[in-house]
């Protein structure tokens, strides 16, 4: 298949590409800069608001994969620029261009809008796929690791030396990266499920405790640890100091805050995609291990 590819030079978007072309497919994917060359791999210089580009990236796909998104901006604009109207402008190439799979990478933070404007933007583009009229499959994934991940690199760091600073108390679902981009390929084959909300994990029913999680991560670093939950007022403050302390470079930004507060973010069991079309192939404590030396060989711990 010819499979057109956003946000192809991120954290996600790259494993998608590698599991496509590991699959036998042709892909075309967006960039911004300049990038190696790659058998099989044609890259389209432009962004989500460069309509020729979009026009060439689309071009003779037989399905679209739009991963590209805003995770972490400054204020409700930045996440309405990056996660809506890029999502808007990727449906209209789509249409524009006669491709009716369209693969949309979206979140979890997607269920509860009115906690964050990260979740508020990811559920606004739902609703646009949705409406699309376009032969499409919505994937929420959990908190995603591995190797290339920077999101959960601290994690790793504060475990290494010893110590786990959580949020509040509460469970979460995790997947290796890997698994969910052969997730996002396997769907773009016909006969996959379409018009559905997907939402993949390890395969842990209920996911992970925070606790659960900590330890998991002492030991993909070979150090017992000691977690300790974050209250959401703490957790607030801290927000606030490291927005101005490294203003528009915060990582913990009031928002991702609010996020990471709630108690609840394990994938809806009636989500799962059919056993027959995808499973995760990587137990967990391998593949945290897995991401420990491969931030090691990059000197990231």
């Amino acid at each position: 298949m010819r499979l057109a590819i956003t946000g192809g030079t991120g954290f996600v978007g790259s494993h998608v590409i590698d599991a496509a072309l590991a699959a036998g497919h042709e892909v075309r994917a967006l960039t911004r800069r300049e990038q190696p060359p790659r058998e099989r791999l044609a890259w389209v210089a432009g962004s989500l608001d460069d309509r020729a580009a979009l026009k060439r990236l689309v071009e003779d796909a037989d399905a679209l994969i739009h991963v590209a998104g805003v995770i972490n901006a400054p204020d409700a604009a930045g996440f309405e620029a990056g996660n809506v109207a890029g999502t808007l402008a990727m449906l209209a190439a789509a249409t524009a261009g006669g491709v009716r799979r369209f693969i949309h990478v979206s979140s979890l933070a997607a269920r509860e809008p009115a906690l964050s404007l990260y979740g508020a933007s990811k559920a606004r583009a739902e609703e646009l796929v949705e409406s699309s009229g376009l032969d499409w499959a919505i994937v929420r994934p959990p908190a995603v690791y591995g190797p290339g991940d920077r999101e959960m690199l601290e994690l790793f760091r504060m475990a290494r030396r010893g110590f786990v600073l959580l949020p509040p108390r509460g469970r979460v679902s995790l997947i290796y990266v890997a698994d969910l981009a052969r997730l996002l390929v396997a769907l773009t084959a016909r006969g996959t499920p379409k018009r559905r909300v997907i939402e993949p994990d390890d395969g842990t029913p209920g996911g992970w405790s925070h606790k659960d999680f900590a330890k998991a991560l002492g030991q993909a670093v070979g150090r017992r640890t000691v977690s300790l939950s974050t209250p959401r007022p703490l957790l607030r403050l801290a927000a606030r100091i490291d927005r101005l302390v490294r203003r528009g470079r915060a990582k913990l930004t009031p928002d991702r805050a609010a996020y990471f507060s709630h108690p609840d973010w394990v994938v809806t069991s009636g989500r799962f995609p059919p056993p027959e079309l995808w499973h995760p192939r990587t137990e967990t404590n391998q593949g945290l291990a897995a991401t420990a030396r491969w931030y090691e060989a990059q000197g990231w711990l």
